[in-house]
């Protein structure tokens, strides 16, 4: 049967699997990072992750290890200060986001001069190439930042919305708000190999924001916006097969139609 052909395929299911596991970790960070406005925060450690890749590639290591390595320091380093300090200095985002990726082209170009396939790869990704040792290490990955987010759920919660609160709580506000970024920094490098660096922030930003269009409890917002994440990776994969597309480009955009759709629907049920 036809809509069984896509399971035949091992690449197929190890797409949707990585699908799967994205969506856990998109769903739930880019809830916080939603409702934290830390957007343009997490572009910016997208963008530098690139330069981590191009270093590890000149060094003959792994780029995604390369990546991984700078988000977490680049998280590291904003966590320290408070976002609304980072968002005053937007400009520093913008001179972090375009020196990654530009070191990271320049690294990668004096390294190889067959460089453009694994450039495109890590700019627009390629859901399909993903590996069974890659799954492993996405499950680890995603089991940590889920085990640690909710272990400490109420901490991160309260930091989420109202710091300065929390700081009168006694809550460790800057350790947590540290945690929160270097586990964001974590989930964008995920994501990376999904849709990669050019479209990770759509898939981190639409299931949450698709879910706030209906929901106001942040408990329910994070559930929707995981569910609403597989939905779209899923779909997208499925879509991206049939019509022969590359499947991350395939995701964004309809995940962006559904989010246009959803917000017409809800503004017309306002004014009726």
């Amino acid at each position: 049967m036809m809509g069984l052909d896509i399971f035949a395929y091992d690449f197929m299911k190890n797409a949707m699997i990585a699908g799967f596991l994205a969506s856990l970790m998109c769903g739930v960070m880019g809830t916080f990072v939603v409702t934290k406005r830390l957007v343009f925060i997490s572009g910016g450690i997208s963008h530098a992750a690139f330069g981590g890749i191009g270093l590890f590639f000149m060094l003959g290591l792994s780029p995604i290890l390369g990546a991984y390595t700078i988000a977490v320091l680049a998280s590291l380093i904003l966590g320290y200060y408070k976002p609304s300090k980072i968002n005053s200095q937007d400009a520093y985002i913008g001179i972090l986001w375009s020196v990654g990726m530009a070191a990271g082209i320049l690294m990668i170009s004096l390294s190889s001069k067959s460089y453009t396939p694994n450039l495109m790869s890590y700019l627009f990704g390629n859901i399909l190439m993903v590996r069974s040792q890659d799954l492993v290490w996405m499950s680890v990955l995603t089991v940590t930042v889920l085990v640690i987010i909710f272990g400490f759920f109420k901490y991160f919660l309260s930091i989420a919305f109202d710091e300065e609160f929390s700081q009168l709580q006694d809550i460790p506000v800057r350790l947590f708000r540290m945690i929160l970024f270097v586990l964001t920094g974590l989930t964008i490098v995920t994501l990376i190999q999904v849709v990669g660096i050019i479209l990770v922030i759509a898939l981190l930003t639409i299931p949450p924001l698709l879910s706030m269009i209906f929901f106001n409890d942040f408990k329910l917002v994070l559930l929707f916006s995981v569910l609403f994440g597989i939905l779209l990776t899923q779909s997208g994969i499925i879509l991206s097969f049939y019509l022969d597309l590359s499947a991350g480009p395939v995701i964004i955009l309809l995940g962006a139609l559904v989010l246009f759709v959803s917000y017409l629907l809800k503004r017309n049920k306002k004014t009726a």
